[in-house]
C-alpha cells in the first residue's frame, strides 16, 4: 500500500534528522521539536527525493487533507457515507464546509463536488473492469439516483458510455493476451 510506504519514508527521514514524531498519518506529521531552517530544508530535500512533498502553506495542507478524505471515501470505503458528502468532509476535517469549499475552489480551480465526481467516475471505471457487478449494482453502490444518471455523468466526464468503455477495455485486454 502506497500510504504505508509513505509513512515509513517520512518516519525514517524524521529519525535521520534526529526529530521525534508523535504521529505520522494521512499526509501529516506531528513532531515534538520546532524545525530550524536547516532541518526544514533538509527534510524538504530528502522527502522530495522520495517523491514526497513538504507542504508549509496551511491552505495547501488543508487541500491535501480534503483530497485524502475524498479519495478514502470514494476508493477505499466499502460504502459511501449515508450523509451528504459535504457533511462527511466537514465532520472529518472539523471545519465549516463553506470554508473548505471556498478554499478548495480558490486553490484548485474546481469545486469539491467536481473533484468527487471525477473520483467517483474513476471508481466506476475500476468496478466496470472487475466485471463482478452489473451497472445497476455499481450505480447503487456509488449512490447514483439511477443508472441513467450514472451513465450521463460517466459520458460527460469520459466521453464514452459505461458499456462502450467496458467493451473497449476488454478488447484491449484481449489483444494483450494474444501477444
Amino acid at each position: 500500500m502506497v500510504s504505508l510506504r509513505c509513512k515509513m519514508v517520512v518516519k525514517e527521514e524524521l529519525k535521520n534528522l534526529g526529530l521525534h514524531y508523535i504521529n505520522v498519518d494521512l499526509g501529516e506529521a506531528e513532531i515534538f521539536e520546532n524545525l530550524n531552517n536547516e532541518q526544514h530544508q533538509k527534510l524538504k530535500e530528502n522527502l522530495s527525493r522520495s517523491g514526497l512533498e513538504l507542504l508549509d502553506d496551511k491552505k495547501n495542507i488543508l487541500i491535501e487533507r480534503i483530497k485524502a478524505v475524498i479519495i478514502e471515501m470514494v476508493h477505499y470505503s466499502e460504502e459511501l457515507p449515508k450523509i451528504n458528502y459535504s457533511d462527511h468532509i466537514a465532520e472529518r476535517l472539523n471545519h465549516d464546509y463553506t470554508y473548505l469549499s471556498n478554499t478548495f475552489s480558490e486553490v484548485k480551480g474546481i469545486t469539491i463536488q467536481q473533484y468527487i465526481i471525477y473520483h467517483k467516475i474513476e471508481r466506476v471505471k475500476e468496478l466496470l473492469l472487475y466485471d463482478e457487478l452489473t451497472l445497476t449494482e455499481i450505480s447503487y453502490r456509488m449512490q447514483y439516483s439511477s443508472v441513467a444518471h450514472l451513465s450521463n455523468q460517466f459520458k460527460k466526464v469520459t466521453g464514452l458510455t459505461p458499456s462502450f468503455y467496458k467493451q473497449l477495455k476488454q478488447k484491449r485486454l484481449g489483444n494483450l493476451e494474444n501477444l
